[in-house]
């Protein structure tokens, strides 16, 4: 462990020629909130807005100690391929990058802008196993150096200088760390950093928990299905070498987020503190909300790991807060055919419930049509009062907010 934590240091203060060591910053809001002592390690205020860049660092560094310069190959529609184009322009070596074809394009313009002349950015496949097929075939053929985002011991000793900057700018440290999972770069590097000295909780997100299927199963194993909402931390499958220095940590110790109170957490952060999280950085600060009781006047420090967020996402987001606080539902009802029906619906209404979608969508018989239609309030106690008065009037009504079929086809 010392050899590692000295490799660790050694990278962070290497690194200091190319960016700043990020802040830990007390958060009041957080603090109150939870009657803890919480501090942010904002990994979010790197230069490509995430901890990517580190192991990225890392790596490069030491290929290029060994006299050669090859060409540097990776895939990654996010964080890890911006880190990478950062570092090909900083040690002015050639990048090839290759991306899923379905890319957003802010994306693809973010990773140029940061690599600049010496980067290459290809578009190859539908989906991201394709993606990375080519992008090892290609690095094989060309002789590179491939770029892997988590599975790689110089990328962990990089991302374990998160670690070694959390030491050395509060060295009393804390009671727990929480960060994010995804490949577990990050997260075996924090624990080979510390060891047993605190409580490490890890967050991944419910719809991609690989880490604790590992735990469970003690190795990793390939998840079945993946939702990709938390883009940054959604993996099928845990790193090989990332999970041999994480085994051993217990199941109750792996927490998994739920994707829609994730979106609260990023609304939060974003309307009451101004930070900007992308789904995975906001993990930890989420996670908080799970051990309310265990931190109680702890101290302790969440890895915002990210803040690459397109705000084209933000109405999807703010739509998935709202279906998690239980304030915003869409309904199918059948309305008669006749004049003052509406009206009469409209009357069933509370004075905090708002229509936000009015939706006519066919003639189901003769007297009566079928109207989709979505509704706003303020809490979500309004709709057990708003279907008390619809079934007391004798209205046809289906809530399908949670019909995943029909929510799908229909919103």
């Amino acid at each position: 462990m010392d050899d590692f934590r000295h490799a660790a240091r050694e990278a962070a203060h290497a690194m200091r020629a190319v960016f700043p060591a990020t802040p830990l910053q007390r958060n009041d809001h957080l603090s109150a909130k939870y009657d803890a002592d919480i501090w942010l390690k904002r990994e979010d205020l790197t230069p490509v807005r995430s901890y990517k860049l580190r192991g990225a660092f890392n790596a490069m560094r030491k290929v290029l100690a060994g006299g050669t310069r090859p060409v540097f190959v990776c895939a990654s529609a996010g964080n890890h391929a911006q880190g990478m184009a950062y570092m090909c322009r900083h040690f002015e070596v050639r990048g090839i990058v290759f991306m899923p074809v379905t890319t957003p394009q802010q994306k693809i313009d973010k990773t140029r802008v940061f690599g600049g002349e010496f980067i290459e950015i290809r578009m190859v496949g539908d989906y991201f196993d394709d993606t990375l097929a080519e992008a090892k075939a290609h690095c094989a053929q060309i002789d590179g150096h491939f770029m892997a985002p988590f599975d790689d011991a110089d990328v962990i000793e990089g991302q374990a200088s998160v670690a070694a900057e959390i030491e050395a700018q509060l060295p009393d440290l804390a009671d727990r760390i929480i960060l994010p999972v995804g490949g577990g770069g990050l997260s075996a590097g924090i624990r080979s950093y510390f060891g047993d000295r605190l409580a490490l909780t890890f967050v991944e997100p419910l719809g991609g928990a690989s880490l604790a299927a590992a735990v469970k199963a003690n190795e990793p194993v390939t998840l079945n299905k993946v939702d990709s909402f938390v883009d940054g931390a959604a993996v099928a499958r845990i790193g090989a070498l990332p999970f041999e220095r994480l085994r051993g940590i217990r199941i109750e110790d792996v927490l998994a987020a739920p994707e829609d109170r994730v979106c609260t957490t990023i609304l939060e952060m974003l309307n009451v503190e101004g930070i900007v999280l992308e789904p995975a950085g906001a993990l930890a600060v989420d996670a908080l909300a799970d051990v309310a009781e265990e931190i109680r006047g702890k101290r302790v420090i969440c890895v915002t790991s990210g803040g690459n967020f397109d705000f084209e996402r933000l109405p999807e987001v703010k739509e998935r807060a709202q279906h998690y606080r239980g304030v915003k539902k869409y309904l199918i009802l059948r309305l008669p055919q006749r004049p003052g029906a509406l009206r009469d619906f409209l009357d069933m209404l509370g004075p905090q419930d708002d229509i936000a979608r009015f939706e006519y969508l066919k003639k189901s018989a003769r007297n009566f049509g079928s109207v989709l239609i979505g509704i706003e309030t303020s809490e979500a106690e309004n709709f057990t009062r708003l279907y008390g008065r619809l079934d007391a009037a004798g209205f046809a009504y289906r809530d399908i907010t949670n019909d995943t079929i029909l929510a799908d086809i229909l919103i």
